[in-house]
């Protein structure tokens, strides 16, 4: 499982999370966002292409070095500087207050202790700060979380430790944030048990 989690699933998921229903959502997390950035789950760098001039820099945390190469090309074309934050949510390499957003796109899912995670994100954040998202979850509808969790022990497997049925919303509040906003939503064009999403933002209390 090494050989498929280091060299096959980064691939995997960079072609999966770059198709056509995750672009609108990237472009709306991301507008708005200045100063210094934090991005969780930098991936193959997919969400570059949408922040705006405003960002001054933009640190990132992401476990695969097999990304980080994937993600070549588009650090070549974009001229905000990229720093390496760590490879681990739960242990970043910033100071506290440091910086003024971080983004979170589909990656809650697979952080192995999130509580810890997301306090380490509360206290990099800068008072006033926000913490932008787009994860999956747990869907409302009783026959769609069935299937979700019916799933969860194979997707974890395969797709790097990700959990279905998350209650991403109640997480972000139990570490110490409040919900500023939140759309909840199936992403269109994607099976309803890998589709509920949650969308918004969050301050630290």
């Amino acid at each position: 499982m090494a050989w498929y989690r280091d060299h096959v699933l980064p691939r995997l998921q960079g072609r999966v999370m770059d198709q056509a229903a995750f672009v609108p959502v990237r472009r709306r997390v991301c507008s708005g966002l200045s100063g210094e950035v934090l991005e969780v789950g930098f991936g193959t760098g997919l969400n570059l292409a949408y922040y705006p001039a405003e960002v001054a820099k933009v640190w990132v945390v992401e476990p695969s070095q097999l990304c980080l190469r994937l993600a070549a090309p588009r650090l070549g074309a974009c001229p905000v500087p990229l720093e390496l934050a760590g490879s681990r949510a739960d242990q970043l390499e910033l100071a506290s207050g440091q910086v003024d957003t971080i983004v979170s796109t589909w990656t809650l899912c697979t952080v192995p202790d999130l509580q810890a995670a997301l306090g380490e994100l509360r206290r990099v954040l800068k008072p006033g700060g926000r913490l932008v998202f787009a994860e999956h979850g747990r869907a409302p509808d009783q026959a769609v979380e069935r299937w979700q969790l019916r799933l969860t022990p194979l997707q974890r497997r395969l797709a790097g430790g990700c959990e279905l049925a998350r209650r991403i919303p109640q997480e972000i509040e139990a570490a110490g944030f409040l919900l500023g906003a939140l759309s909840c939503y199936y992403l269109s064009g994607v099976p309803k048990v890998f589709g509920y999403t949650f969308e918004g933002w969050a301050t630290p209390v």
